[in-house]
This record gives C-alpha cells, sequence and structure tokens, in this order.
C-alpha cells in the first residue's frame, strides 16, 4: 500500500514529501516506529508525541501525521491534521479495509448498565445464530478467545484490530461498550454504527483526570447519536432532552413500567416487574409490549436489570429486524429472543454462580460503599432468610473505604465474613481492622476467616435454607495481588469447588 491509499476519508494537508511512500502499519507509540510504518503524533495531557519526531525518524519512519508544522528531513512525508487522535482512528479504519462496514455494529453508553446489556445483547444475537463479537469492560471476546483490555473502549487502533479480526473469525455482529473518554478521545472516531444505545446518565467521572463539569460528561455521551444510524433511548431518561438535542439519527425509545411521558409513548414498554426466587431461579421477570409482545425472565436480579433487558430486546429486535420478517413463526422468533435472556451470565456483575433448596450464591464486583450498598439493597428485596456478605477490601487504596463498607456490610447483611481482596503491600489483618472499625458502629454480626477461599467455603458449608450469600469485590477478576504478585483466583471457581465438597460430603 501507498500512503495515499489509506488518506480517502481524512482531513489533511501534504506539507512535504509525497503520497507514493510504501505503508504497512499504523504506530502511535514512538518505540513502534519502523520503516514502512505511518506515525501519527498525539497531544496528550502528560505528553506530546510530537517530541518523539526525531527518535521517529532515525528508526526509519518516513511518513509522519502531525498536529502542527514540524521539521523534518527531505524524503519525509509529513501530513497535518487537525486532531492526531481522529486521524489515527480514520487512518486504522483503513490500515484494516474498514471492517466496521462489514459487520452490524452495537455501540453501547451510558453511566450504568454498559457492560451487562452487551452482554444481554451478545446472548440474544448468538442464540439467535449470530456470530458476535465483543468489546467492553471485561475484555474483548473474538471467538472463542477472550483479550483483556486496558481501557473500556481501547484505543482506535485496537478497535479497528479486533473488528477486522471478528470478521476473519466469521462474526456478523459486534457489540461494544463506548466510554464517555473513548467519544472524548475519538477512538471509535471513523465508525458509524448501525445501532447506539442510550442507557441512562448519571454525575459521574468528573475530576482533573476525566471530565470537568457534569455538562461535558453529557455533551461527549450524547455524541453516540451523532454517529450512529438508528439511536435507542430509555424516554424516562434524565437529561432526555438534553441528551437527544444534537441527534442525527433516527431515534426509537423504551421505557420501564410507565407507557407514556406527557404525551409521547415509547416504542418498547415494560411493566408488571416482579422479583423471582426459588430453589431454581433468581432473578426478574416483567412484561414487554410495544415492538414485542411477551413475558421476560432474566436470569439476574435486580429492577434495573429489567432496564437492561427491555434496552437488549428493543436493540436486538432493530438488528434482526430483517430476519424477523422472513421468520415463518415471528412471535416464535420474539419468544426465542426473550428466552435467551433466562440463561445470560456477566462475568462478576450480580452473576448468580449457584441456586439450590439451601441457598443462593452471587458473586459482584461491587467494590465501593456506592455499589455495595445498591447490591444489598437489591438483594434484600428478594427477602432472603439471611443476606451474608464475604469481602474484604484492596490494599494500598483509600482507607474511607474500608470504614464505610464495614459500616454498610453490618447495616445492611444478617452475616458478614471479613476476608482478603486484593490486599497488594499492605498486610491483610491490617486491612481487616479497619472494616471492623466500621463494622464496629453498628450492631452487625460478623466473623473474620483471613483467607478467601476458606471465607468462601465456609460460607457455603455453613449456609441455612433461604440464605442468599452475596461474595463481592473481586467479580471477574482472575486473580489475588499479594506482594505484587498476582496469584489465580476467581470467585465462581471457588463456590464451585465449595458446593461440590459439600454435595460429595452428603452424598
Amino acid at each position: 500500500m501507498k500512503i495515499g491509499d489509506w488518506l480517502g476519508r481524512l482531513e489533511y494537508r501534504l506539507l512535504q514529501g509525497n503520497l507514493e511512500e510504501p505503508v504497512s502499519e499504523v504506530v502511535y507509540d514512538s518505540r513502534k516506529a519502523a520503516p514502512d510504518s505511518v506515525f501519527v503524533c498525539i497531544r496528550g495531557s502528560a505528553m506530546d508525541s510530537h517530541t518523539f519526531i526525531p527518535d521517529v525518524i532515525k528508526s526509519g519512519c518516513r511518513v509522519l501525521v502531525t498536529e502542527r508544522e514540524a521539521e523534518a528531513p527531505e524524503g519525509v512525508t509529513v501530513l497535518l491534521v487537525k486532531n492526531g487522535r481522529q486521524a489515527l482512528a480514520e487512518l486504522s479504519a483503513a490500515r484494516f479495509g474498514y471492517p466496521a462496514e462489514k459487520l452490524t455494529t452495537i455501540g453501547i453508553t451510558g453511566t450504568k448498565g454498559k457492560t451487562t446489556t452487551s452482554y444481554m445483547v451478545r446472548s440474544i444475537l448468538e442464540a439467535m445464530g449470530k456470530k458476535t463479537g465483543l468489546i467492553g469492560t471485561n475484555g474483548a471476546i473474538i471467538g472463542g478467545e477472550r483479550i483483556p483490555t486496558a481501557n473500556t473502549t481501547p484505543e482506535s487502533y485496537l478497535v479497528q484490530e479486533y473488528f477486522s479480526r471478528m470478521v476473519e473469525a466469521g462474526c456478523t455482529h459486534c457489540v461494544m461498550e463506548v466510554s464517555s473518554q473513548a467519544l472524548m478521545l475519538h477512538r471509535v472516531g471513523g465508525i458509524l454504527f448501525d445501532i447506539g444505545l442510550f442507557t441512562n446518565i448519571f454525575p459521574d467521572h468528573i475530576g482533573p483526570k476525566e471530565h470537568e463539569s457534569f455538562e461535558e460528561y453529557l455533551y461527549y455521551k450524547s455524541r453516540l447519536l451523532t454517529i450512529c444510524k438508528t439511536g435507542v433511548i430509555n424516554l424516562l431518561s434524565e437529561h432526555y432532552d438534553e441528551i437527544i438535542n444534537d441527534h442525527t439519527c433516527q431515534l426509537v425509545t423504551y421505557a420501564l413500567e410507565d407507557e407514556t411521558t406527557g404525551e409521547q409513548k415509547a416504542d418498547f414498554v415494560g411493566n408488571h416487574v416482579h422479583y423471582a426466587s426459588n430453589h431454581e431461579f433468581v432473578g426478574i421477570e416483567f412484561d414487554i409490549h410495544g415492538g414485542m409482545n411477551g413475558r421476560v425472565r432474566v436470569g439476574m436480579p435486580g429492577k434495573f436489570n429489567a432496564d437492561n433487558a427491555l434496552a437488549a430486546l428493543a436493540v436486538c429486535s432493530l438488528a434482526l429486524k430483517k430476519e424477523r420478517e422472513q421468520a415463518p413463526d415471528p412471535e416464535g422468533f420474539d419468544a426465542a429472543m426473550r428466552q435467551a435472556l433466562f440463561n445470560v451470565r456477566v462475568d462478576g456483575r450480580m452473576e448468580i454462580v449457584h441456586v439450590s433448596k439451601t441457598c443462593s450464591v452471587i458473586v459482584d464486583y461491587a467494590h465501593n460503599a456506592v455499589s455495595m450498598e445498591s447490591l444489598l439493597t437489591t438483594l434484600r428485596a428478594y427477602k432472603p432468610k439471611r443476606l451474608v456478605c464475604v469481602f474484604g477490601c484492596g490494599g494500598n487504596r483509600a482507607k474511607d473505604r474500608r470504614y464505610s463498607m464495614g459500616e454498610i456490610g453490618g447495616r445492611m447483611a444478617d452475616f458478614c465474613i471479613l476476608t482478603a481482596d486484593n490486599p497488594r503491600f499492605e498486610k491483610n489483618e491490617d486491612i481487616i481492622k479497619d472494616i471492623e472499625t466500621g463494622m464496629a458502629k453498628t450492631n452487625g454480626s460478623y466473623m473474620v476467616i483471613p483467607d478467601r477461599r476458606d471465607a468462601i467455603f465456609y460460607a457455603v458449608h455453613h449456609a441455612k435454607e433461604g440464605d442468599m450469600i452475596a461474595i463481592i469485590g473481586k467479580g471477574h477478576e482472575d486473580y489475588q495481588e499479594i506482594e505484587g504478585v498476582r496469584h489465580h483466583f476467581l470467585d465462581r471457581e471457588v463456590v464451585e469447588d465449595a458446593v461440590r465438597e459439600m454435595e460429595s460430603q452428603n452424598a
């Protein structure tokens, strides 16, 4: 390829050189620059990669993309662009042959629910025979491969690379989480999503290294509705009018429980929400009307998961519209989509890992006071005989979190087991003592079992009929970090081991 072949969708000005230079790769890390690569300069809050131009040239790189005029030897092509990050996104898309256009792409943004809803969408699409890739907080899924990701939405080059690998793996659809940072930093630049979902918005991610204000946060979140063909949004969202203010897409709405907001009616409506719990199933049930009709059962607790499921069904109804229209039994087609939610699981997010006549065990990532209180409030709604909470706190983190989590556990759980989380470079016993300081403000009942595996085994083996056990703090993490070393540890696997041992003892 020649650099000119990659510039069809990029606004630029040629400062020197020519467009015939051969290229094979796009790089934004100066250490990866090499002959036949294009180096894209980016100005960030901590670093300006324009300063590495001399090093890049020494490596043999002969094509530079810059945000300002830069000195370069004769024979080096220099392209001037307004925004290096947008240029990186456009060049990356070109380098991989615009793979997003070979997929049905679904982007999901919102303060809460992105990860869960993305898994719900993927579960439905896969159940309907659509091989679907995923990119998000828990990593990227391409075929049977799971790839860890540093950010909810990776850098634009990686997004395009993952899209390309999905196409090669035979995927027809991709669902991905789109963070406000990704929208602000052009990580999804050059992509026109087929469907964009906006779940909700609350004040979050506001600070020196994220967004200056809620207004800025809302602005960047709402950008998703300017880079998709069809936008799906909760009609009852706070700031609804502000969110849709600049939209350029066709809008489809959903709403839980209320069929109208003023004179406007949602396209997909959910109501008659019921908390369901027995020795075979723990989750939520509700009726859906409008774009689809029927009863929905979701194998995840909490009313907010009814919201997430309603959004996922709305998205999938749009994504599978042609297939439904061609189906010999459209009602059966809809029923199959709803059924896909019955067994949906999201690693470490309200994950039901065991249900029996004795107890239910939930693993969740809740690792601060707000998420812990929300989780325990949700589980209380199921009226368990006892709500047991197994938790610790991470080392080398603010002590206030330990005090507040201890207090919430003592106040909201019937019984707590204090144990290790990721102690890192702190002594586990010191962390637990801090948690006990918070517990002391309540009349909560608790015990200390420092080893997390032992704590989980104790909780499962000593469960009483009707108990609900919440094991929180680590969720999907498959390691425990101690003195700088990560040891394999996954709460779900430990629960499964404990259940097997208990069943063998009772056999």
